[in-house]
């Protein structure tokens, strides 16, 4: 059995059951979500970055949501065509219905992680990578119309309801 610790018998509290979870302070970070097919260390050194970035689009839970999101676009089974779409608002959440902007947070959170965690969770995109080029087409003239043309995965043909 447990001892009673000395500050509860100073405060006059009950002794705490060893079921009990220890209250939490304000202070204390969220509890960690370990992501689907990643290890506990490479989910704490995610869940580190997105709460220690300053950027908006990096915010906890977003490399989750990034991931879900580029396996659910991959997901339908066939091998015709896929064509990103563009996102209708630019809100964090919103912002996630465009798949190139899960890949956008998916390089921006391998750019900050340590070197096991980024190796654990390149080797994931780099899978995702491998059928997103398989499923999608070249865009011959995303170097005019891309923003960020720069990067391989923007440069692959859109569903043309880049207006909307």
């Amino acid at each position: 059995m447990p001892r009673n610790r000395p500050g509860d018998l100073r405060a006059g509290r009950p002794p705490r059951t060893p079921a009990e979870p220890p209250p939490r302070t304000p202070v204390d970070p969220p509890p960690v979500r370990r992501l689907h097919g990643l290890s506990w260390r490479t989910s704490l050194a995610i869940a580190r970055v997105e709460t220690a970035s300053g950027d908006y689009d990096l915010f906890p839970s977003a490399t989750d949501r990034a991931l879900r999101r580029y396996r659910g676009f991959l997901r339908p089974p066939g091998r015709r065509p896929r064509y990103p779409r563009e996102a209708g608002c630019a809100c964090r959440s919103c912002a996630f219905d465009d798949v190139r902007h899960a890949r956008d947070v998916l390089d921006s959170v391998l750019r900050r992680l340590p070197p096991a965690p980024r190796a654990e969770l390149g080797r994931r995109v780099r899978a995702l990578d491998a059928e997103y080029l398989a499923r999608t087409l070249p865009d011959p003239f995303a170097v005019r119309r891309q923003w960020r043309a720069d990067l391989w995965w923007r440069r692959r043909l859109a569903d043309g309801n880049e207006g909307r």
